[in-house]
């Protein structure tokens, strides 16, 4: 784990074939990407111009799911697949609600740990750290995360945007079963999927692409991402297309009603 700010320079960043973390910026409109990730953010953008909306309502419905569960008590929270900081982040969300909240952030892409440093801006009462570590190294993530969560008390596993891109070769649904049963009762499972139930044709152009590039894109129907679920208790509304997901604790992200999101959120309580 790393408290330290890190430099860029020092971070050794594979730039031969793009990343998720980066692309995902690039469609946020951040700086911290690539030409080989704007090169394949534009082939994606080509094949569904609304890509740039898709990422901003993940981002939103993180921050809609962090609200609702730190208000239901959640004062700890694991998120997996974290991304390039872009304000504000699950802790400042978390804190706002409950300055006490503890956060342990996890990603892969070294260019997420050059920035940790904006995500360990803590309230004083609160915890955030950063580990650097892949979602298929579960037992790397729960060693590293029970340095600062207490895991004999609820934890949130925050899986936003993140298991489309780990296949079911890679045993994408035993790997979060893996997490989840190192979790007390009482923890959750917050997360949301790309899927290709929509969009068929342009989501299975768009796998081919990202593959032909080295990206894994594993779209999941409805049935797929719901089995992620299975053993716990989906908060209400259940399995929802992600906008529509409590609205009312976010603001509306602009055109995310122009023509269907073509991807799934919820939350689970285990019991």
């Amino acid at each position: 784990m790393t408290g330290q700010d890190t430099d860029l320079n020092a971070v050794e960043i594979d730039t031969s074939k793009p990343h998720p973390a980066r692309m995902y910026d690039w469609y946020l409109g951040g700086k911290d990407n690539y030409p080989v990730d704007e090169e394949m953010g534009r082939q994606m953008l080509a094949l569904d111009p609304r890509v740039p909306v898709m990422a901003k309502v993940n981002r939103a419905f993180m921050h809609r799911a962090t609200r609702w569960l730190a208000r239901s008590g959640v004062r700890q929270f694991l998120d997996i697949g974290t991304g390039i900081p872009t304000e504000p982040n699950l802790h400042q969300i978390a804190q706002q609600v409950a300055p006490e909240a503890r956060v342990v952030y996890c990603d892969n892409d070294p260019i997420v740990l050059a920035h940790a440093a904006a995500l360990l801006r803590s309230t004083p009462e609160g915890v955030t750290e950063y580990l650097q570590a892949d979602i298929r190294q579960p037992a790397a993530i729960v060693e590293g995360a029970r340095k600062v969560l207490d895991f004999t008390r609820p934890v949130a596993l925050s899986l936003v945007a993140v298991l489309h891109f780990v296949s079911d070769e890679d045993g994408a649904h035993d790997l979060v079963s893996r997490l989840l049963a190192e979790l007390p009762s009482g923890s959750y499972l917050m997360m949301t999927h790309a899927t290709a139930d929509f969009t068929p044709e342009e989501s299975a152009a768009a796998t081919e692409k990202l593959k032909a590039a080295g990206v894994t894109l594993a779209l999941r129907s409805r049935e797929e991402f719901a089995r992620f679920f299975d053993g716990l208790e989906l908060v209400e509304p259940g399995v929802e297309v992600v906008h529509r997901w409590h609205p009312e604790l976010g603001e509306p992200v602009p055109g995310q009603d122009d023509g269907v999101i073509p991807g799934y959120g919820a939350v689970g309580r285990k019991p």
